[in-house]
């Protein structure tokens, strides 16, 4: 899916978000893929038998990146993906959804999430459109990022 997501991407002209090599050739790309399943809390989206999505949760963003902890318990989305053949068929939204409710379920009130902020904001807008609201802008080298939060309660 995360190959699939890069190629998509590329064909689309965005070559900044996630490049151009695909996420399994990436040096620890795998290894980061089974972090997500070994040390964090992730779920799959099924469509009719087959996976259309993945969400992983952890409980503050990535030490690799220039964002600080938050002040207050919270989950971090560390992944949203979805199969963009199923594009336009809420699945990430679902997953979002479900994110909210899997952080509410832990009694914890703050979710966020960080996404690439380039490409005229349209990821921004996403999150903003899922319920999130803008916190902080930060930069990862040349890579523009903004950090989101959703309170639960």
């Amino acid at each position: 899916m995360l190959d699939a997501a890069v190629a998509w991407m590329n064909a689309r002209g965005n070559t900044e978000q996630w490049g151009t090599v695909p996420y399994s050739r990436i040096p620890g790309g795998a290894e980061r893929v089974e972090g997500y399943t070994t040390r964090n809390w992730p779920w799959i989206a099924e469509l009719e038998g087959v996976p259309a999505g993945a969400l992983v949760l952890d409980s503050g963003p990535s030490p690799k990146m220039p964002i600080p902890a938050a002040e207050e318990p919270e989950r971090y989305v560390r992944l949203l993906v979805s199969d963009r053949r199923h594009a336009g068929l809420g699945i990430g939204a679902a997953l979002l959804a479900h994110a909210v409710e899997e952080t509410r379920r832990a009694r914890i009130d703050l979710l966020r999430v960080d996404c690439w902020a380039g490409g005229g904001g349209e990821l921004v807008a996403y999150y903003e459109r899922n319920g999130f609201t803008a916190t902080d802008r930060f930069l990862s080298g040349t890579w523009p990022g903004q950090v989101l939060a959703r309170r639960t309660g």
